[in-house]
């Protein structure tokens, strides 16, 4: 391996249940003798159930000095090979599917010494901490290795909390099949089961890029760094095209655009634990997400996570305890030039109940730039807060032919457990995409009743010809005035002139 990739492994190691010696990359040798009989299929493993996989695990992780498997996530293992399977289907993954994942498992070492071999600078997998902005390409059959090893609960725990690294394991995915929220959970699990049917069947030779993005908070020559108040009033951006979706699913969006996670700072959130909102969801349905869990430190506010060409699995339908797993997904999205589905998740991590918070200039300016930072792609922009120009003229819009000139697919970010206002939230990332010069928000509303208005104050908005910094201002001047307890009216009622206002009274939010 080269110098700068052996760095790269260097930070990754310790979060690794491979060792390095010599230069090269091993299983710890009791380690691979287990894999070896379970890759050899159940006449030799013995592994015929999820009670004795649960036993087999356990070893396994004892061969890499770490504790047994926790109790709780042994009962998850037996009653979900044992109970909600058919006997057909958990017959064919002790003969089929587990052999395939230990033969995978085994050459483990060897791909991470070609990923390293063949990687480019600053690409390869490595430990991104907070403020270390970087990117890491992975193929899909590596992906698929590693997540073969939080399947059987192989990765090191000691330390992930100290580095901001969220759990990695699936032994509390498996644990809370246990609990009264079985039914969401046990489909959660399908969902990753039918992941690892697929690539073992016909592994995918794609790739998969995790960025971290950072947008800094002092001077910083030629980039953008952190705007403030006085940066977003001044703007001259126009705003861009926004259309309003009352129904549909943003995973499901037609355009090629950035497709917003709503994030939890711990990239996947409850993913492998009970959780089942927008987050966790997608992680279920495109899992090589979850590969981001093993090395991306938790995000602060001024930090955004961009993942491209995580290949989606399964089908689905309902949303926290009605989620249901109901069949194959065949994802027909085109490669990009690396090799990427055209597929780009942005994870932005909203103010978790923010209460008046939200309407302080702080948290404003807080929710914004987290958006802000998500959106764009620093490389290619300037904060512009030049004279706003005439409206028609070409160069206050970026070029069609930029490569990042795609828009934003999104809906109300924060705004269910997290406690947050839809209604400034959609003028928020309207604000942020406008000013990262993307071609279009596509918002999606899930027929939220306090945005009932936003097409009608969208447009009107629009028609007007604000720019983001008289948007941001009056944004702010209303924010004010709830704090002050000067209006009681949402945001798109009160930005609305009277005279197209129908004060309807249960349309008044507190």
């Amino acid at each position: 391996m080269e110098m700068e990739a052996r760095g790269d492994l260097r930070s990754i190691l310790p979060q690794l249940p491979v060792v390095l010696r010599g230069g090269a990359l091993f299983w710890p040798a009791a380690a691979q003798e287990q894999l070896r009989a379970l890759s050899l299929g159940p006449d030799v493993s013995r592994v015929t159930s999820g009670d004795v996989l649960a036993d087999a695990l356990s070893d396994l992780r004892q061969a890499l000095a770490l504790r047994a498997l926790p109790a709780r996530a042994a009962e998850g293992y037996a009653l979900f090979f044992d109970d909600l399977l058919s006997r057909a289907h958990a017959r064919d993954w002790f003969s089929d599917v587990l052999p395939r994942l230990a033969r995978l498992l085994l050459r483990l070492p060897a791909l991470l010494e070609a990923h390293y071999a063949g990687a480019r600078a600053a690409t390869g997998l490595r430990l991104l901490g907070p403020q270390d902005a970087g990117f890491v390409l992975l193929g899909q059959e590596l992906a698929a290795a590693l997540l073969a090893c939080a399947l059987f609960c192989l990765f090191p725990t000691a330390g992930r909390g100290e580095a901001r690294l969220p759990a990695i394991n699936f032994d509390a995915l498996f644990s809370a099949l246990t609990n009264n929220a079985r039914q969401s959970q046990e489909h959660k699990v399908r969902c990753i089961a039918h992941y690892f049917e697929r690539v073992t069947a016909s592994m995918p030779a794609g790739f998969v890029s995790f960025e971290r993005k950072v947008l800094p908070r002092g001077s910083l020559s030629g980039g953008v760094t952190y705007p403030d108040n006085d940066a977003w009033m001044k703007s001259s951006v126009p705003l861009c095209p926004f259309r309003v979706i009352s129904s549909g699913l943003i995973e499901d969006e037609e355009e090629e655009a950035l497709e917003v996670d709503f994030a939890n700072k711990y990239l996947g959130g409850g993913a492998l634990s009970r959780g089942c909102v927008q987050e966790e969801i997608r992680f279920m349905i495109n899992p090589e997400l979850i590969v981001g869990m093993l090395f991306m430190a938790s995000m602060e506010d001024n930090e955004a996570i961009e993942i491209v060409g995580a290949e989606r699995f399964s089908q689905y339908m309902g949303y926290g305890s009605s989620f249901r797993f109901v069949g194959d997904y065949l994802d027909t999205k085109p490669l990009d030039a690396m090799g990427r589905r055209k597929t780009r998740i942005v994870a932005i991590d909203a103010l978790d109940c923010p209460t008046k918070l939200q309407y302080e200039t702080s948290g404003l300016l807080r929710e914004v730039n987290k958006a802000f930072v998500g959106f764009l792609d620093q490389s290619k922009h300037q904060f512009d807060v030049k004279p706003l120009q005439d409206s028609n003229s070409k160069d206050n819009h970026p070029s069609v032919n930029s490569v990042d000139c795609i828009g934003v697919s999104t809906g109300n970010w924060g705004c269910g457990a997290f406690g947050g206002n839809p209604e400034i939230k959609s003028m928020i990332q309207w604000l942020a995409a406008s000013q990262a010069h993307r071609l279009f928000v596509n918002y999606y509303t899930f027929e939220d009743a306090s945005l009932r208005r936003l097409e009608e104050v969208m447009q009107w908005v629009l028609r007007h010809g604000w720019t983001v910094g008289e948007l941001w201002h009056m944004i702010v001047e209303y924010s004010s005035q709830r704090l002050k307890r000067e209006t009681f009216d949402g945001l798109l009622t009160w930005l609305l002139p009277e005279d197209n206002v129908n004060n309807d009274a249960d349309y008044m939010c507190e």
